[in-house]
Parts: C-alpha cells; sequence; structure tokens
C-alpha cells in the first residue's frame, strides 16, 4: 500500500469523524448512544450495540460507495471523462463543502425523527435494532455529510478507485463517536458527560480548520485546472 492511498485512507476516517460530530449528524449519532447506553447494566449487550451500529452504517456507505463508483465506471466514456477531469471537478466540491464547514453557507441541522413509536419498533428487533440504526442514521444525509460524502468522499474513492475500503473507513469514522461511548457505557466511566461536553468544542475547531483546507485546496485546483494559471507555490 502506497504512501497516497495511505494519505486517502486517512482522509476518508477523518471525513467520517468530521461528519459524525457534524451537528446534523452528532444528533443522530446522540440518539443511538442513548439507545444502545439504554442498558447500560449490561456492558456486553451495550458493546455489541455500538458494534452493530458502526457495521450497519459502514455496510451502507460501502453499497453506496459501490453502487456509484460501479455505474460510474461501468461506462466507459464517463469513466475516462471523470479520471480526465477529475481535479476540475474537486476544485469546486472542495471550496464548497469548505463553505458549508466554516457556516458562510448556513443549513438548517435537523436529524432524523425518533419517537417512541419508531423507538419501540427498534427495541423489538433486539441486538439488531442496532444494525437496523446504524444503516437508517447513514442514510439520514443533511447539507453537510451529502457534501462530504457525495462532494469529497466519492471524488477520493473515484480517484483511487476504490469502491469498498475508502467508503468503509468513512462509515466507520461515522460511528466512531458511538463506538467510544459505548465502550465508555459498557466500563462504567464517569467520563460520558465530560467527554461530550469537549465533544461539542472539538467539533467547531476541527470543522472550521477542515473547512479552511478544503476552501484553499479547492482554490488552488480551481487556480491550476480551471484557470489554468501556474501555480503560487
Amino acid at each position: 500500500m502506497n504512501e497516497s492511498y495511505l494519505i486517502a485512507a486517512g482522509t476518508a476516517v477523518w471525513l467520517g469523524i468530521l461528519t459524525s460530530i457534524s451537528p446534523c449528524p452528532l444528533t443522530t449519532n446522540i440518539t443511538a448512544i442513548s439507545f444502545i447506553g439504554r442498558k447500560f447494566d449490561r456492558p456486553g449487550y451495550v458493546l455489541y450495540s455500538g458494534l452493530l451500529y458502526t457495521l450497519g452504517r459502514t455496510l451502507t456507505y460501502i453499497a453506496l460507495g459501490y453502487l456509484i463508483l460501479a455505474s460510474t465506471m461501468g461506462i466507459p466514456d464517463l469513466s475516462f471523462f471523470l479520471q480526465k477531469n477529475i481535479n476540475k471537478i474537486l476544485g469546486p466540491l472542495l471550496f464548497i463543502t469548505g463553505l458549508f464547514l466554516v457556516g458562510i453557507i448556513k443549513f438548517n441541522p435537523s436529524g432524523i425523527g425518533f419517537g417512541q413509536k419508531f423507538q419501540g419498533r427498534i427495541e423489538k428487533l433486539g441486538l439488531s435494532g442496532a444494525l437496523v440504526l446504524g444503516i437508517l442514521f447513514a442514510l439520514s444525509f443533511c447539507p453537510v455529510s451529502a457534501a462530504l460524502f457525495f462532494g469529497s468522499l466519492i471524488p477520493i474513492a473515484l480517484e483511487r478507485q476504490s469502491s469498498i475500503i475508502i467508503p468503509a473507513l468513512y462509515g466507520f469514522g461515522t460511528a466512531l463517536p458511538v463506538v467510544a461511548f459505548s465502550v465508555f457505557i459498557a466500563l462504567g466511566t464517569r467520563f460520558v458527560a465530560l467527554a461530550f461536553d469537549k465533544l461539542g468544542a472539538f467539533e467547531k475547531w476541527a470543522r472550521r480548520i477542515t473547512g479552511i483546507i478544503f476552501i484553499l485546496a479547492g482554490i488552488y485546483l480551481i487556480w491550476i485546472y480551471i484557470l489554468g494559471w501556474p501555480s503560487p507555490i
């Protein structure tokens, strides 16, 4: 595995983590933590639920990534066009995603509903309910998560021609907070509430720093590959 692939893999995990702590997905993850942690008196159950939730999210993103990339690569003309012009496409996508992340483009963060009726249906599924929850929450895209997945991750997966590993790493990243808190709850740690507070502060700065990096990277790619100007670096 070469260095560029490792960078792409690390980026996929980071995009997943950034997705998981962004306002809208964070709401669904907190909901998942509350659902999974309700049986705190059964540590093994909590831990297995967290892992199944992670599996549900990961499998969903693998399926989406595979379908998108397989359909794209299955059309030779489209595949050739994208591979030839990936940097021209990636520049504006990174720039727009960065605008979302720093808050210049506003959005209304609303998560998927989790009413009593829905909760009752999930609870009836037992452990497999966590798996279903992971799948449903992975599909509940909001502007930031959609921008990160379709605008940033898919181009990376397309460039690396990785329809499984890159989306899987992203899926794991999106569920990482739930896995962490499941472990904390299973261990009976007292720092869960404190960790929630720290997560909010971390999200604020991580999102803004990543947004600025995306904007700068987008401007650079637009400068070089669309405008055709010489590299300023």
